[in-house]
């Protein structure tokens, strides 16, 4: 059957569910090029891809009874069909839908234990569309809409599409295959190994680390806003393109764009006006100047997919590539998503699931009561809270910690947002201003550069969410805002100054820096290089410092043991935390939050 053949044949069929689903999800197989459900059998064992597979319920109204689920494939997918007409009713499509998906969740939940959750539901409306929700995780998460708010619908029409007809086949075939955090962590290496190659080749032409770290990171986000269209779709990309010819020519037309973009001005190296950005990136438009083979290097990172860029780990891989000092590990380890998760879920994230499950099943309960204000007022209350809750991470580092709290708040407001839809509830909500954004991630981090990344990487992510859930309806300008969330300080010491500490001859006292090593001559051991030096300081008024309100708490600290912190840190600075907290005892370890 060929696209045009299952398109003709099905798009806009009424008729009963009933009647025209087996036929449906048939020709779909068909299409698809996979295999139609084998026979059910007595032992349900067997049945591994079936329709009308037997379940008992277990938990919910329906504990006790027998239940069939529409299609099942282990491991793989659950359909639930059923048959409604859009054009009719809105509020009762949406809500039918809602339905739908929350009953194929609970066919999941009520697997044998034995057989092991699949990635992926689906729920077909016969002759309209393939709604896709998925969870990865294998775990007692929601679904969520696949891959995003904007596209998990599949319209028959659409099933002409190339991309969306393999999209479905990976279903069938490999759903595993579709999780895009192993799209992400490809495209995010290969961006970080492109800017940290230039990184090292624009230090060693003589441009200061800094300087080298705001150029990258300027063309690093104007990357990212080409891909998703906040700029004109290629714009960047031709820039590089024509500048391989004439590469005196980027720096200026860089600086032009740059300019435009913090102001929102017409930027004549594109010809184009562009969308007001603002926010600090783009303060400094100043732009290095490149060589034809760092153009080239340049065009290599701008041909990855950015949309695909994995903020999880990619504050990581960017600090490293524009630190000198890190860069060396750029393959090295990095604290992987999963372990990120595993703090930020049970800290942020389920007691936000918990309070939104009480909502959500007290609202439908007033909805089907016939108290529509009252059902609208729980949701929206509870969306505006969770646009107001704030989560700190005092020891950010560049940001990954943050960015997994607002990314997993991002997909419970698309649950929020997605229930509003199924009230048929009239908003405008983020030209409001009320959307979870990265104003409620706090952070305070020491290192200016680790900083710099932090914000980048937030912006970043709440804009690729933005677009997962919101289409391509453009994001309020100014684009990026500077809620000065990310704080470059100590989260341990507050001080009025700090004074150099002079010997009798009025000279400054120095001590080892506590991290530079050479070989030993005799034993070829590691052991501190005494030339590597750094000066004794005096803290004037030490205090402890104070953290921002906030509702969670998140993070994970450097530590460093009693013994070993007067040779890391310095007496100094020991002594000013001393005496800013007179009721620790001498003896206890410190947790770094820098």
């Amino acid at each position: 059957m060929t696209p045009d053949d299952f398109i003709a044949k099905w798009n806009a069929v009424d008729g009963s569910e009933r009647a025209n689903y087996p036929l449906f999800f048939n020709d779909l197989c068909d299409l698809l090029g996979v295999g139609r459900p084998q026979p059910a059998k007595a032992d349900d064992w067997h049945n591994a891809y079936v329709n009308e597979r037997y379940i008992d319920a277990r938990d919910g109204e329906r504990a006790g009874t027998a239940r069939y689920i529409d299609t099942y494939y282990r491991g793989r997918f659950i359909c639930e069909a059923k048959s409604f007409d859009l054009g009719k009713n809105s509020e009762t499509a949406d809500r039918k839908l809602f339905k739908a998906k929350s009953q194929a969740e609970s066919y999941a939940r009520n697997l044998p234990e034995s057989e092991p959750r699949p990635p992926i539901l689906m729920v077909i409306n016969v002759g309209r569309f393939i709604a896709l929700y998925a969870q990865f995780k294998d775990n007692d998460r929601a679904y969520e809409m696949f891959p995003d708010r904007a596209s998990y619908r599949i319209a028959i029409a659409d099933l002409a599409n190339d991309a969306i007809r393999e999209r479905l086949r990976q279903v069938w075939l490999n759903p595993r295959a579709l999780d895009p955090e192993l799209v992400s962590a490809r495209v995010t290496r290969a961006v970080a190994t492109h800017l940290g190659g230039l990184a090292r080749e624009l230090e060693q032409a003589g441009h200061d680390s800094h300087d080298v770290a705001g150029f990258l990171t300027r063309c690093l986000f104007t990357l990212f806003a080409e891909d998703v269209e906040l700029l004109p779709a290629g714009a960047f990309t031709r820039l590089l393109v024509q500048a391989q010819a004439s590469p005196a020519a980027l720096q200026p037309n860089l600086e032009d764009l740059w300019r435009a973009m913090d102001g929102g001005t017409f930027a004549v190296s594109l010809q184009a006006q562009v969308a007001h950005f603002n926010g600090k990136l783009f303060k400094t438009p100043a732009a290095l100047p490149l060589t034809r083979a760092q153009i080239d290097t340049l065009l290599a990172a701008a041909r990855q997919d950015w949309k695909h860029v994995e903020p999880a780990i990619f504050g990581t891989l960017i600090e490293r590539a524009l630190d000198p000092a890190e860069r060396h590990s750029l393959g090295a380890h990095f604290t992987p998503r999963a372990y990120v998760e595993r703090l930020v879920m049970p800290a942020v994230i389920e007691p936000l699931r918990a309070q939104w499950a009480n909502v959500q099943a007290a609202a439908i309960s007033l909805e089907d009561g016939g108290d529509h204000k009252g059902a609208l007022k729980l949701v929206r209350d509870f969306h505006g809270a969770l646009c107001q809750t704030r989560v700190l991470d005092p020891a950010c580092g560049s940001g990954n910690f943050l960015y997994i709290a607002l990314e997993h708040m991002k997909r419970l407001e698309g649950e929020v947002l997605e229930q509003l839809d199924a009230f048929n509830a009239q908003r405008t909500l983020e030209t409001e201003g009320l959307a979870v954004d990265p104003h409620q991630v706090l952070g305070i981090e020491r290192n200016p550069r680790a900083a710099a990344v932090a914000e980048l990487v937030l912006w970043i992510g709440h804009l690729q969410w933005h677009f997962r859930t919101r289409g391509k309806i453009q994001p309020p300008t100014p684009v990026l805002r500077d809620f000065r969330n990310i704080e470059c300080r100590d989260a341990v010491l507050e001080w009025d100054a700090i004074e150099p500490v002079l010997d009798a001859a009025g000279a400054p006292q120095t001590r080892w820096d506590g991290k530079t090593v050479k070989p030993h001559p005799v034993t070829a051991k590691m052991v501190p290089d005494d030339s590597a030096r750094t000066a004794l300081e005096r803290y004037r008024h030490p205090r402890p410092a104070a953290w921002p309100a906030a509702d969670y708490i998140v993070g994970n600290p450097p530590f460093i043991g009693a013994a070993s912190m007067r040779q890391a840190l310095g007496d100094g600075y020991v002594e000013a935390l001393r005496a800013a907290y007179p009721a620790v005892p001498e003896s206890a370890d410190l947790v770094m939050f820098w």
